[in-house]
C-alpha cells in the first residue's frame, strides 16, 4: 500500500533526504540513571559490592591497568559484554564514561549449581525452563509469567544472545521476574551437561522429531528447552537432549509462537504432576 504526501509533507521529505548519516551515528538512548553505572572505578566497585549486572559496554582497545582489572572481574560473573565504538557509549550518556557503561539488572540472578541441590534437599522434583536464543522481550515476558503460574523452579538463560533483563522486561512479565528465579549462565551447553549428570531429563521442544510431547513422563526432574523462533534450538544443545518432542500441527502454519509453545509444554508438566 502506498501513501500520498501533502505539499507540506513533500517539503519535509525533501529536506530529510539532505541529512546524511554515517556508520558512527547512533540514536540517543537515555536510560534512567538508576539503570546504569559508568566509569571504570564505579563499575569495578559495583561488581565488588555484588550488584547484578545485565550487560556491560566497553570501548574497543582499552588497555589501561584499571581496564585490565575490570576485564579480570568481568570474567568471574555471568554478564553479557560488548566491545563497541565510543560513539555508541556517547549515545547513552554525555558524561565522562571512561569507556565503560554497565547496565544494572532489577533482579538478582541465581546460581544453578546452588539451586539444584537445594531443590533436591527440599524433596522437590526440579522443573526448569531453558531458553536458547530468545531475544524478543514480549515472548520472554510471557514465558516468565506462565512459568510462575506453572510452578517452574527457574528460568535458565545464556549471557549471550538472550533478552536484556531490565525494567522493561519486568514490566512485560507483569512482575513475574521479581518472584521467579533466573539463572544466567556463561555456557548453556555446560549447564545442561551439569543438569543431565545431576539426574535432570533434558527435553527439547523441536520439529525435528515425530515424538509427541504428551508421551513423556514429566514426573521426573525436567528441564524443557525452547529455541528461538528463527533458528530453533542450536545443534550442540539439541544433541544433549534426553528426549526430543514436538507439538502436533494440524493447520497450514508450521510453528507456534515460542511463548505459546512454551506454555503448552509447561502445562503438560502441570497436568501430569497434578492430583486432579
Amino acid at each position: 500500500m502506498r501513501y500520498q504526501l501533502s505539499r507540506n509533507d513533500k517539503t519535509k521529505d525533501v529536506k530529510s533526504k539532505e541529512t546524511k548519516t554515517t556508520p558512527t551515528d547512533y540514536p540517543t538512548r537515555r536510560p534512567k540513571q538508576k539503570e546504569m553505572i559508568f566509569g571504570l572505578r564505579a563499575v569495578i566497585e559495583a561488581i565488588d559490592a555484588g550488584k547484578s549486572l545485565d550487560k556491560v559496554l566497553l570501548r574497543r582497545d582499552m588497555s589501561s591497568a584499571l581496564a585490565k582489572e575490570l576485564y579480570a572481574k568481568l570474567k568471574d560473573i555471568p554478564v553479557a559484554i560488548q566491545k563497541v565504538p565510543v560513539e555508541k557509549l556517547n549515545s547513552y550518556t554525555d558524561k565522562n564514561h571512561q569507556g565503560v557503561i554497565a547496565f544494572l539488572s532489577p533482579i538478582d540472578f541465581e546460581q544453578i549449581d546452588t539451586l539444584l541441590p537445594t531443590l533436591y534437599e527440599a524433596g522437590k522434583v526440579p522443573f526448569f525452563m531453558v531458553l536458547d536464543g530468545i531475544t524478543d522481550m514480549r515472548n520472554f515476558g510471557a514465558i516468565a509469567r506462565t512459568a510462575v503460574c506453572a510452578g517452574v523452579d527457574a528460568l535458565i538463560i545464556s549471557t549471550h544472545k538472550s533478552v536484556a533483563i531490565n525494567g522493561d522486561a519486568v514490566k512485560t512479565s507483569a512482575g513475574a521476574l521479581l518472584t521467579l528465579p533466573v539463572c544466567k549462565v556463561e555456557n548453556l551447553k555446560e549447564t545442561l551437561s551439569f543438569l543431565k549428570a545431576s539426574g535432570v531429563n533434558i527435553i527439547a521442544s523441536t520439529e525435528h522429531t515425530d515424538k509427541p510431547y504428551t508421551s513423556l513422563d514429566f514426573n521426573l526432574p525436567t528441564a524443557i528447552v525452547m529455541g528461538s523462533e528463527d533458528i530453533g534450538i542450536q545443534d550442540d544443545i539439541l544433541n544433549l537432549a534426553t528426549e526430543k518432542v514436538r507439538i502436533p500441527m494440524k493447520g497450514k502454519l508450521e510453528s507456534l509462537n515460542v511463548s505459546v509453545a512454551a506454555a503448552i509444554m509447561m502445562y503438560e508438566v502441570v497436568r501430569q504432576r497434578s492430583d486432579i
